[in-house]
């Protein structure tokens, strides 16, 4: 529980820095523009921002089972079947994000010594290093939610089920 809090940290602190690096560099941008003198840099920056946005929020989205999926299917099933749907989505899953992490190491070897047209000091290489990285992060989350979705009979955290036992009264504290 301590390492999936302290992944859930991270990730959050992460999205939240390229979330706000991404408005910066935008919003920067347009400044610039409507002054006569557009940055050159600026889409392509924003452009890796956005990606890297997208693969470290869809881990953290994976960390709190917040992706779409079957849950009322989930939830009608019960005992063995229940848990054999569960693993085989899971090894779907986790074999898709092993193969996109492998595809993303061959993409790294590609664009190596290669850099940004805009930014020449700025390696391709670390743009590009988001495939593998989110891969593999997307893959640790998946792993570490794994036990509550085995254990919880919806399927997730954040099911309408789910979200409407938490709000009993039997789990107010207080």
């Amino acid at each position: 529980m301590a390492a999936r809090n302290a992944l859930r940290k991270f990730l959050e602190a992460t999205v939240l820095t390229l979330m706000a690096s991404l408005a910066f560099v935008v919003v920067l941008g347009v400044v610039f523009r409507k002054a006569g003198a557009s940055l050159v840099w600026y889409d392509e920056i924003a452009s890796i921002l956005l990606a890297w946005l997208t693969y470290y929020g869809a881990a953290l989205a994976a960390l709190q089972r917040a992706h779409i999926g079957m849950p009322t299917l989930v939830e009608r099933l019960r005992g063995r079947a229940r848990t054999v749907v569960v693993l085989v989505a899971e090894a779907c899953v986790i074999t898709f994000f092993a193969v996109l992490a492998w595809a993303g190491l061959r993409v790294l070897s590609v664009v190596g010594g290669t850099s940004l047209a805009s930014l020449p000091w700025f390696p391709v290489s670390i743009a590009q290093s988001v495939i593998p990285i989110g891969a593999v992060l997307f893959i640790i989350a998946q792993v570490m939610s794994l036990p509550d979705v085995l254990r919880n009979p919806a399927g997730d955290t954040h099911s309408p089920r789910a979200m409407d036992e938490r709000a009993s009264p039997e789990h107010d504290v207080g």
